[in-house]
């Protein structure tokens, strides 16, 4: 067991592993396996989204997030269960609590170019009328940071003794989310229940989340030891944490950590806090039973074997975004 206690998150430049230097991508796969054992986060820089791609998405989602409800409610589309498109206020609410999160949020999904037959499994993207340059931006931004997805995924495999390009296929075209949240401002704290925040304390459904640099602070870690600790990306770095179908995978040997979103001080609950995570998922029919060489006697199996598309549709359900 790593004991490690970090009291920030470990910075890695995967420029390092894209290299071909052995020596430096060796490193990478080791420090990157460490972090992801200990806490399942790591800071990312020299990735594949640019700092200029990452704002004009973020102007522009802001742009409609500011948009009165009326327009917005437009392009939400309840029988899509929240995949794609507009989900309002009050809509998502953490697994294991009542209170539902203080924030809106909006889905771009996978869009196939090939004749992959998995097209068909997914709803098409829904673009707001009044902002046409969503979905170039958007589009744009969803594959360099599957990009992105896919080289930590092969560093991941590595760092597990599997081929490098094990996840490749598995992530081809897959059922991938980019979603941009809203934080919205809270004119009277007082009136919100005590126990409503930004985003409760939850893990990832996911194999891994690459999260760009939020515009302000409240991201927050939990630490082995009961502890949390703060999470900011300085603007050139992507977080990337293990997501739950990964911690499946790997019967835990990559840890999917509980984070939230905690609320401002209440003289600053009336301004907008913005988010941008790439929640990276497989193909459905992806086989999550955990990985043979992840089970020995010190570490008995945990999970009952599932693919991704049937723990997608369990956690949707518990999320409140999909009725059974």
């Amino acid at each position: 067991m790593n004991e490690i206690l970090y009291s920030e998150i470990p910075s890695l430049d995967l420029s390092d592993f894209t290299s071909d230097d052995p020596v430096r991508k060796a490193k990478f796969v080791a420090d990157l396996g460490a972090a992801y054992n200990a806490i399942g986060f790591v800071a990312i820089r020299n990735h594949y989204l640019t700092e200029e791609l990452s704002s004009k998405l973020y102007d522009t989602f802001q742009r409609f997030f500011y948009s009165p409800d009326e327009l917005k409610k437009k392009y939400e589309f309840p029988e899509l269960h929240g995949q794609r498109g507009y989900i309002g206020k009050g809509k998502e609410t953490a697994k294991g609590f009542k209170t539902p999160d203080l924030k809106e949020f909006y889905h771009i999904g996978q869009h196939v170019t090939d004749n992959d037959p998995v097209k068909n499994e997914y709803p098409a993207n829904v673009w707001p009328a009044e902002f046409p340059e969503l979905e170039e931006i958007g589009l744009t931004v969803y594959k360099q940071l599957e990009k992105t997805g896919i080289a930590m995924l092969q560093a991941i495999a590595l760092y597990l003794g599997l081929d490098e390009h094990y996840f490749d296929d598995k992530v081809k075209n897959g059922n991938s989310i980019l979603r941009s949240i809203h934080y919205f401002p809270i004119e009277n704290p007082d009136e919100v229940p005590a126990d409503a925040v930004r985003a409760a304390a939850h893990g990832d459904i996911n194999l891994i989340t690459l999260l760009m640099g939020a515009s302000a602070e409240g991201l927050q870690v939990l630490r082995r030891d009961g502890a949390w600790i703060p999470i900011t990306a300085l603007p050139e770095q992507l977080i990337v944490n293990v997501g739950d179908m990964l911690d499946r995978l790997t019967n835990n040997k990559l840890k999917s950590t509980i984070h939230r979103v905690v609320n401002p001080p209440k003289e600053k609950m009336k301004t907008s806090r913005f988010s941008m995570p790439f929640f990276m998922h497989p193909r459905s029919e992806m086989d999550l039973t955990c990985l043979p060489s992840c089970i020995d006697e010190a570490h008995p199996k945990l999970f009952a074997d599932m693919t991704a598309g049937e723990f997608l549709n369990e956690r949707l359900i518990e999320l409140g975004l999909k009725k059974k």
